[in-house]
């Protein structure tokens, strides 16, 4: 009961978030698709995978999961290494490139976000203030629409630094069916290689089971946070800063006003 009420209490948030989602999964395999066909694979061209269109990805249980839980998955894009120069080397080409596709995605919104704070801060210090205030007295605020649009638009451009983040950790995980072990496995002796793949459904399914208990979630999210952290740090953002602050109380606003 408990997590059917606060799902009800975020659907709004959920449903803010989707455009964030969508693009950040389609990307993700979109570069997936761009790269093979670079390195002489067209699979993922010929079935139009090489596309934005999130229609063309969607994993309707990944997609959920990225949307609820922030960890998710879109479908693959087919690749087929039989046309590629050096298989190995290119499968480890092509499983970087979605990981890193992300981390770009996250550093764009990250610079957005740089550059809106220049004058959020200096604009909308005084409503930042007023909210806070009844935030910790208990009393009621209510925004100026100016305020409640920016704040959102702050909200989604954070939103899209986080999620990309995770994703692009998550994917880099060594073991498969995640992009890192595309990467990992090229360095491993081809015997070994093929050997740890014939079991790729059963680690699959262990994978999942750690992440239910929580055993992989605490260490992902250590890595998760630091990178989040560092990059904000080095735009200048990073915590104890005015511009966080504002940040941090701008995000809470929007929590508040979206949630039931």
């Amino acid at each position: 009961m408990g997590i059917f009420s606060n799902f009800v209490q975020y659907l709004p948030l959920y449903l803010l978030s989707l455009p964030v989602v969508l693009m950040a999964l389609s990307i993700h395999e979109a570069a997936h698709g761009y790269a093979a066909y670079k390195l002489g694979d067209p699979t993922a061209r010929n079935l139009g995978r090489i596309t934005l269109n999130p229609l063309k990805h969607l994993d309707v249980l990944g997609f959920l999961a990225m949307l609820v839980f922030h960890v998710g998955w879109a479908k693959p894009v087919p690749i087929n290494a039989r046309y590629f120069k050096n298989p190995r080397r290119d499968m480890a080409i092509t499983g970087a490139a979605g990981p890193l596709s992300n981390l770009c995605l996250a550093i764009i919104h990250l610079l957005i976000l740089r550059v809106s704070m220049i004058f959020v801060a200096d604009r909308f210090s005084g409503d930042v203030i007023a909210y806070a205030t009844s935030h910790v007295t208990g009393s009621s605020y209510t925004g100026s629409l100016a305020f409640t649009l920016v704040s959102l638009v702050l909200y989604l451009l954070y939103l899209g630094i986080m999620l990309n983040v995770i994703l692009a950790v998550f994917n880099l995980i060594p073991i498969p069916p995640f992009d890192g072990s595309r990467i990992f496995y090229a360095f491993l002796p081809p015997k070994l290689y093929f050997g740890v793949m014939k079991y790729e459904h059963i680690i699959m399914l262990v994978v999942l089971l750690l992440f239910v208990f929580g055993i992989l979630t605490g260490p992902l999210t250590l890595l998760e946070n630091a990178i989040i952290d560092g990059l904000f740090a080095i735009t200048g953002m990073g915590k104890g800063s005015e511009e966080q602050a504002i940040l941090s109380w701008m995000i809470t606003y929007v929590r508040d006003v979206v949630s039931l």
